[in-house]
């Protein structure tokens, strides 16, 4: 004796039905997986990013990370990776959006003094954003992990060099143009450039003022470039003092 499943041992009407079901889960299937990502990858690595800098690398959680995003663990897996992988992403998309914003400054034609101020502006608004004392993200969580990761080392260590070499490109720019005395040295002019945004990139994070901030760029833009006082900022007016208070 053979059992026949009941639904399709009758007429062309139930094999019909049948055969309709099938379609509809199949095509319900189908739609499940074809549908777009319900999230922006953009904002969900910026989200994430904010999240690595305030705990740092080692204590942020991908549970935390999820919160954040608003995506669970496996999108988050999907998307970026594991932790480290997405932590990476997030450190290149730093170093991407903040050295645009210098290669935009720096193309202008306006002073060298004007133009160093404006970077230390930037930076200063960043490092001091959202009322907290952030520093700088590369500086708070690359610097400690790259001791022990040669990848992050290697990538701060060219972020280092990049900045250099920004610096020292447009020193030589002002060179050109009369600003800075033709026998200075345009590399060390950069090193000091470069520092100068280290550390106060530092000193923000550790909670320094605002206005000691800003003394502290300005008279590392008066160094660099020299007796030239034409090309450093008026205090009185520079943009700075327009910025509001963390």
């Amino acid at each position: 004796m053979i059992f026949v499943p009941i639904r399709i041992i009758y007429s062309a009407r139930t094999k019909s039905r049948v055969f309709c079901e099938l379609v509809q889960k199949e095509d319900g299937a189908a739609r499940r997986r074809g549908r777009p990502r319900e999230y922006d990858p953009d904002e969900a690595l910026q989200r994430a990013l904010e999240v690595f800098w305030k705990t740092g690398y080692s204590a942020t959680s991908l549970d935390a990370i999820a919160a954040a995003t608003g995506m669970n663990r496996p999108s988050l897996y999907a998307a970026f990776g594991d932790k480290r992988a997405l932590y990476l992403k997030a450190l290149g998309h730093y170093y991407t959006l903040s050295g645009t914003e210098m290669r935009e400054i720096f193309a202008g034609d306006e002073p060298l003094g004007v133009a160093l101020m404006r970077v230390y502006e930037a930076a200063l608004r960043l490092f001091l954003s959202g009322g907290e004392a952030r520093g700088c993200f590369s500086i708070g969580t690359a610097t400690s992990e790259a001791a022990a990761d040669p990848e992050i080392r290697a990538m701060l260590a060219e972020s280092t060099r990049r900045l250099d070499r920004a610096f020292e490109a447009r020193i030589k720019t002002a060179q050109q143009a009369g600003e800075v005395a033709p026998e200075a040295d345009a590399s060390a002019l950069a090193s000091l450039a470069s520092a100068t945004l280290h550390t106060i990139a530092i000193r923000a994070r550790a909670g320094v003022s605002r206005e000691e901030l800003v003394a502290i760029a300005r008279k590392a833009v008066a160094v660099i470039c020299g007796s030239l006082a034409l090309s450093v900022p008026d205090p009185e007016k520079s943009p700075l003092r327009e910025l509001p208070e963390a």
